[in-house]
């Protein structure tokens, strides 16, 4: 699968910009504030249908205007042409269509057209709180997995009830919150067990491609934090925590309250990682979803690596660039705002490849 074609309007600080792309590479230089990661937001957006930086919808309308569209064409070898609409305008809301044709749900748009991003803001993962690590997951495994957003979303509807309940000034029924557990219990046991799964087979791929990228110089960890792991169920620990519950007023045990967990040489990465092993981690965390999303699919998912560089040293920059030269990755997006270090590195990954200039939210197709 790749991008084939791609216009943007009004998003962010892009009035009107048009690509013709290569279906390997295509890299992006401009100082900082250009508009170089917004071209590879709009790419994120057309996958999930919201912008990668926690941003809302009006947040990512140019100043001064009042709506935005990103339309593109992807060519899916095994399905041909995918044409793809995303709009946003205060009046009519979000509106994403495929082959012109309205979802009846955008949830039914998630892992059609898979991308991987890694950008310098994926430091939160290893640096904020734990629901932002699930978000994550629950992102990872809504691509890979068609059940899995369905049983999350029935999971959060009952949660919202239980805990609209435990906030009843006047007390809370029993044998309704106790139906609400026995539902709790059910769902959290699927949700838990494909989680489980997931992380099992992600956990080693973050190893290995931490190790090629840091030339195997201290080892990693991906595992997963639960009070389930103990073998007991959520209807036996929500039951033993009801007193708890309810002089808090919400539901303080659960998969909602799981998290992951990330080490370096056995020690937390959060604490104990340097900023260049930290981004070395999230960057093979990111080529670890990469692979699975491969194999799960079929085809490869677009890869946007945004301001990458940084942080790393050279050696660690020569290995991953050797590594993303691989075969195993399809269409590539690279941003960086040292020209001359993207022209070196040029010649490592393909002779296939676009350059594209940015400047002031002007993009202009560049010469080698």
């Amino acid at each position: 699968m790749y991008l084939k074609e791609l216009n943007i309007l009004n998003f962010k600080n892009l009035e009107s910009a048009s690509f013709a792309f290569s279906p390997n590479l295509n890299c992006f230089s401009g100082c900082n504030g250009a508009g170089k990661t917004n071209i590879l937001d709009a790419v994120y957006f057309l996958s999930v249908g919201k912008s990668a930086f926690s941003l809302t919808d009006r947040q990512c309308v140019l100043h001064g205007r009042d709506f935005f569209m990103i339309d593109a064409s992807f060519d899916v070898s095994s399905k041909g042409m995918e044409h793809v609409v995303c709009s946003f305008s205060k009046d009519k809301g979000k509106v994403i269509k495929r082959n012109d044709k309205d979802y009846k749900r955008l949830s039914e748009h998630v892992g059609l057209l898979p991308v991987v991003m890694v950008s310098p803001a994926d430091v939160y993962l290893i640096n904020e709180a734990a629901d932002e690590r699930r978000r994550y997951l629950n992102h990872f495994m809504s691509l890979t997995d068609s059940e899995f957003l369905g049983l999350l979303v029935r999971y959060n509807g009952v949660l919202a009830q239980r805990n609209k309940l435990l906030k009843q000034s006047g007390g809370f029924n029993p044998d309704i919150v106790d139906v609400l557990d026995m539902q709790l219990s059910d769902l959290a046991a699927q949700l838990f067990n494909k989680r489980i799964a997931a992380i099992s087979d992600l956990a080693p791929v973050v190893s290995h491609y931490y190790r090629l990228i840091s030339d195997d110089s201290e080892p990693v960890e991906l595992t997963y934090r639960s009070e389930m792991l103990s073998g007991e169920s959520l209807y036996d620990i929500l039951k033993r925590n009801i007193g708890r519950d309810a002089a808090l007023g919400y539901t303080s045990s659960g998969i909602h309250r799981d998290d992951l967990v990330m080490k370096i040489a056995g020690y937390p990465i959060r604490k104990y990682g340097s900023q260049g092993q930290q981004k070395s981690f999230i960057i093979s965390l990111k080529l670890a979803q990469y692979e699975m999303i491969y194999r799960l699919k079929g085809f490869k998912p677009i890869l946007l690596l945004d301001d990458i560089f940084d942080k790393l040293d050279g050696r660690r920059v020569k290995n991953l660039i050797s590594l993303v030269a691989q075969h195993k990755f399809g269409q590539i997006f690279i941003t960086d705002s040292d020209k001359v270090r993207i022209d070196s590195l040029l010649d490592e990954i393909t002779d296939e490849r676009k350059l594209f200039a940015v400047k002031c939210g002007t993009v202009t197709e560049g010469v080698e």
